[in-house]
């Protein structure tokens, strides 16, 4: 019975995320930068299912931003495609697949440790509270590490896409994490909150009830 649940939550999840990916509302452009609905499920499946599957759709939310980044290009594309030249070359790098990968799988593990670790310190089985913050953190786990790999990795191409000089660059990165990070982290933790207190009545993974 656990194990039909979990195929069957993850093929939900996996359905989902295909949907967003394919639709406006996975990815809607802001500037250079395009923000996204897509990390929702995979924090809610993080916290349902615990945190291998989550891994799992995460990765699968990487492929789909690097196949999204590859088809359909924008400014930023070659920061999570290694197919997409790096600009004043004509090759992509292979440091785009870590920014398209990392930040997406740890949003299918952060969120999981984040409401347990904060259920055994409220000692509630399933508060909103919690379960609010743990979706918080998903959403600031991509955000914040997205963000810092592009400036680490490729901080003068990035510079040269918004214009600006290499001393600028970080405080460009902080402003996008304010400014898109944190509403994207707010609705998160608001969506993870009403649906997971939902999925959690009828579906609970085994290690969360230790």
């Amino acid at each position: 019975m656990k194990n039909t649940k979990n195929f069957t939550l993850t093929a939900m999840f996996l359905a989902i995320l295909i949907l967003l990916a394919v639709t406006p509302l996975g990815f809607i452009p802001i500037g250079p930068i395009n923000a996204t609905t897509m990390h929702i499920p995979v924090i809610i499946a993080s916290i349902v299912l615990g945190p291998r599957l989550g891994a799992f759709l995460g990765g699968t939310f990487g492929l789909i931003s690097m196949i999204r980044s590859t088809v359909i290009q924008t400014p930023l594309s070659f920061v999570f495609s290694p197919f997409i030249p790096v600009i004043g070359t004509e090759h992509g790098s292979w440091k785009a697949l870590l920014i398209a990968f990392i930040p997406r799988i740890l949003i299918g593990v952060v969120p999981y440790f984040v409401y347990k670790g904060l259920r055994k310190l409220m000692k509630q089985k399933a508060d909103s509270v919690s379960l609010f913050l743990a979706g918080l953190s998903g959403s600031l786990t991509n955000t914040i590490l997205v963000m810092n790999m592009i400036y680490f990795l490729f901080q003068q191409d990035y510079a040269k896409v918004i214009g600006t000089n290499l001393n600028a660059v970080y405080s460009a990165i902080l402003a996008v994490i304010f400014t898109s990070g944190i509403p994207e982290g707010i609705v998160a933790g608001l969506a993870t909150a009403a649906v997971c207190n939902v999925l959690l009545r009828y579906f609970k993974h085994p290690s969360l009830t230790n």
